[in-house]
């Protein structure tokens, strides 16, 4: 079997830069051999100038509405957000597929392995049974009306099952629940009973308005049920912000998967980390700006927690999908976050948290999780000018 040896000015090995002569050992296919230092490692090393990485995990990601890219328009709040993309979605299949195509090959390219991807619709089947990218599909459920609640578990169930016919992994699929504003109690109690052994992932505290709705029911919510012509006359407000209100609904589940997480207080935050060891706080920085021009006090999340995780949401809410980008523009706001910090989210967290972490995330001997170089660092940091790009 023939060799691949790789030497650059960093080597990151999932947790951790290694000492500076170390040479990542993989076989023709990516499968992980060994790291050796130079000595060890003999002649024919390729030598690059950056930091060679494990491959990028996307944990969260709406693919199938890629052909919205540059459609919807920027900062103007969750609520005129939603119902741009509601009004924009139904395209011809033609422009969507090619959308999704240029999409996933972007990911690729930027050296993302593994994404977790949003479903509502059957839309990227075709790309998935290619199985380019390992993917744990999130098959995504919304039905605020009661009333609708089996009709709408149903359909879901039914795309799940068309997702496993084409022979998609179904230890990676699970039904989940879209957001707290948008899940009735009937729809939860429907849907819990999936939950075991499984990831399972919301839209947490995206909006202020979010929490003024489970706080007091009052706020911009109204105004979205109002536009949508949907009866909001069963809601009984419960008078706390939204997390307390759902977070008992996925005790069944294996990892949590909290995304955006915008407005979350610290009070929310310590009662999140103390939920699950397995719960992980997905950061989406770039569709956070695009959508309401802020960001999560990432310095408070530090405090209390290291499983963070990063993902690209989609791009009718982002100008790429990059995990990269990601980390940039979390640099560009907070300095003092370092980029070893960041890119253990990046993989190793963003694989445990998708459970691929068996295969994928890290540079463990028999693990093959892509070999990536950043380049135009400054020191060992990423800046303004860093790219990435496969190299296995």
């Amino acid at each position: 079997m023939s060799y691949r040896k790789l030497k650059a000015d960093y080597l990151f090995d999932g947790y951790q830069i290694l000492p500076a002569d170390s040479v990542l050992i993989c076989g023709k296919n990516g499968a992980i051999e060994d790291v050796l230092d130079e000595h060890q490692a003999g002649s024919g090393v390729e030598e690059f100038t950056g930091m060679i990485v494990p491959g990028f995990i996307n944990c969260h990601c709406h693919l199938e509405l890629s052909h919205l890219k540059g459609l919807i328009p920027e900062k103007q709040g969750l609520i005129n957000f939603v119902l741009s993309v509601m009004s924009r979605r139904f395209q011809p299949s033609a422009s969507k597929q090619e959308g999704i195509l240029d999409a996933e090959k972007e990911m690729l390219d930027g050296g993302i392995v593994a994404v977790g991807d949003i479903s509502n619709t059957a839309d990227t089947e075709f790309v998935k049974k290619a199985k380019r990218l390992e993917y744990y599909h999130f098959i995504e459920l919304l039905g605020w009306a009661p009333e609708m609640a089996r009709a709408r578990y149903d359909a879901g169930k039914k795309l799940a099952d068309e997702f496993i016919a084409l022979g998609l992994d179904e230890k990676h699929l699970s039904l989940v629940p879209h957001a707290p504003y948008s899940v009735s109690i009937e729809l939860w109690n429907l849907m819990k009973a999936g939950f075991r052994g499984k990831t399972v992932t919301i839209h947490n505290q995206e909006s202020l308005a979010e929490n003024e709705f489970f706080s007091a029911g009052i706020g911009e919510l109204n105004r979205l049920f109002t536009e949508m012509k949907m009866d909001n006359s069963h809601f009984k407000v419960p008078g706390s912000r939204s997390l307390p209100y759902y977070l008992p609904k996925l005790t069944e589940a294996d990892r949590i998967l909290l995304v955006h997480n915008t407005y979350m207080d610290e009070a929310d935050l310590i009662k999140a980390c103390n939920f699950s060891n397995n719960l992980f706080l997905c950061l989406c920085p770039n569709a956070n700006l695009y959508i309401e021009n802020r960001l999560p006090d990432i310095t408070l999340f530090l405090k209390h927690t290291n499983r963070i995780v990063l993902g690209t949401d989609s791009l009718a809410s982002n100008h790429q999908l990059s995990i990269l980008e990601e980390m940039k523009s979390i640099k560009k706001i907070f300095p003092d976050i370092s980029s070893v910090e960041m890119l253990v989210w990046a993989t190793s967290n963003g694989a445990k948290a998708l459970s691929f972490d068996s295969r994928l995330g890290d540079f463990s001997k028999g693990k093959n999780p892509g070999v990536v170089l950043i380049e135009n660092l400054t020191g060992a940091e990423i800046g303004v000018a860093s790219t990435s790009r496969r190299l296995v």
